[in-house]
């Protein structure tokens, strides 16, 4: 991983992000939208509403993690949604998942939040990473409701 490094995304990185993000997309069952990915990623930077990291190594995006931020009233502090990671499939089980949340926990660190939270399919197998790295699981029973 000597030669991988973790950027934070700029507005003007959203185009050279949006292959692997599009991918991201495909992965959970989403039709391909080049323009609107662009568009939604570029909003979520100029509004200042994600906080993006990137892995590039030689030369190449192959991974990247966002964060959307959100609040907790109990605790009177910023949280972080672990939104979104990925990792180019030629890329996996090298570390750059790990580095990529690393970079996370020391963002969200340096801002001061409570808590950094993730939700993940129940036969996820980056479970075991989360865990590694110190996620555990809630004993809260979460509910969605989609609109």
């Amino acid at each position: 991983m000597d030669n991988t490094a973790i950027i934070r995304a700029l507005v003007v990185d959203v185009e050279k992000i949006e292959p692997l993000f599009s991918l991201y997309r495909e992965f959970y069952g989403m039709r391909k939208d080049r323009s609107a990915a662009i568009e939604f990623l570029r909003a979520r930077l100029e509004n200042e509403e994600s906080t993006l990291f990137y892995a590039k190594k030689d030369g190449r995006i192959i991974g990247f993690v966002q964060l959307y931020p959100s609040f907790s009233s109990a605790s009177l502090k910023k949280v972080f949604i672990l939104n979104d990671l990925y990792v180019l499939e030629s890329e996996r089980g090298k570390g750059v998942a790990k580095l990529l949340i690393g970079k996370a926990i020391e963002f969200c660190t340096e801002q001061k939040c409570a808590r950094i939270s993730l939700s993940t399919a129940k036969d996820n197998p980056a479970q075991k990473l989360y865990e590694e790295v110190g996620f555990k699981e809630s004993t809260f029973k979460f509910y969605n409701y989609n609109l």
